[in-house]
Order: C-alpha cells, then structure tokens, then sequence
C-alpha cells in the first residue's frame, strides 16, 4: 500500500500516515470558516485550533496571491517608491 499522507523525511524513511486530527482538522477547515467553527462550539483545546488555523491557509501561490493584496509586481514597485522617498 503506498502512504497518502503526511510526515516522513529522506528517501530512506517510512512513510507516516496522516494523525486523526491533522485529518479531522483539514476536513473541517475546508468546510467551515474558523470563525463559525470559534462561535459554534465553546471549548476547542488549543492544539486542534492550532492545527485547524494551519489548515485554514491557502497552500499554493495562486491561491495566496488571490486571496492577499499581495500581487507579485506590485509589491517590487511598492518596495523601490519607498526606498526612492526615503533615500
């Protein structure tokens, strides 16, 4: 069976499967806003809001550009006007 999942280093190591709550929590991030997760239940222990934060975030560039004002280009001209008013 081949590992779908998480954790493991080298080549040489085993692979790891994914734990429960990184598990859990991805489904719940990807289902659920953190804030209604935060407003609908009351007593969430810190290492599951942690991992469902984590979780929370846009893994690739796109996705991060998209949902950021950062927007490559812009920011390199937003860095040398500062750089030009300052200096």
């Amino acid at each position: 069976a081949t590992g779908a999942g998480g954790g493991g280093g080298g080549a040489g190591s085993l692979l790891q499967p994914e734990s429960l709550l990184d598990a859990a929590a991805k489904r719940v991030a990807g289902s659920w806003a953190f804030e209604r997760v935060e407003g609908r239940f009351q007593r969430i222990p810190e290492p599951v809001q942690r991992r469902i934060v984590y979780w929370s975030f846009p893994r690739s560039e796109r996705q991060i550009c998209m949902y950021s004002s950062f927007q490559p280009g812009r920011a390199a001209a937003a860095a040398s006007a500062a750089s030009a008013a300052a200096g």
